[in-house]
């Protein structure tokens, strides 16, 4: 079986790990030149904005200090995947990374209910250790497990438990 690790708004989650003042404030971040939203936190996304939407289109937004927009810090992202990558690799059999913010882990030898504790430990771990929130997906193939991720990440932080049960009727 393959888990699917995939951090949650990363470049958003990477600045709240060390802006703790922005959670729940809408967040965006900018393109190298700062010319577009690259990145968008949860809250941004409630207000409609889309990804590729030019700054200055937001300029009546961020004067009424109804969000932040932060240009790209790319040496914090890549540093915050590895030691993303670095709490999969102590607590997994083997990782392998797909993006900056999605690595593949292998659950080999695990039987389904340990692969649901196991996938809860990797979730609470990941979080513990960087601040990042993450989605998990398990499937028995690599495309199943993005399948299984992209139905998890759709549930609350809340509901880990039913995010991983939900990948299990994949398998």
């Amino acid at each position: 079986m393959i888990g699917l690790i995939d951090c949650n708004n990363f470049y958003v989650s990477c600045e709240r790990a060390f802006r703790p003042d922005l959670d729940g404030v809408p967040v965006g971040v900018l393109s190298n030149n700062d010319g577009c939203v690259i990145a968008r936190s949860n809250e941004l996304k409630a207000l409609g904005v889309e990804m590729g939407t030019p700054a200055f289109e937001l300029k009546q937004l961020l004067r009424q200090h109804r969000i932040v927009l932060l240009s790209s810090n790319y040496e914090l992202y890549g540093d915050m995947s590895s030691q993303v990558q670095r709490v999969l690799e102590e607590f997994s059999a083997g990782v392998e990374p797909y993006s900056i913010d999605e690595m593949f882990v292998r659950f080999d030898g695990f039987s389904p209910d340990q692969m649901h504790v196991h996938a809860q430990e990797l979730f609470t771990k990941v979080r513990r250790f960087t601040h990042i929130p993450v989605s998990v997906g398990i499937a028995p193939t690599r495309t199943l497990a993005k399948l299984a991720n992209r139905m998890a990440k759709k549930l609350p932080l809340s509901h880990m438990a039913t995010a991983v049960s939900v990948s299990r009727r994949l398998w």
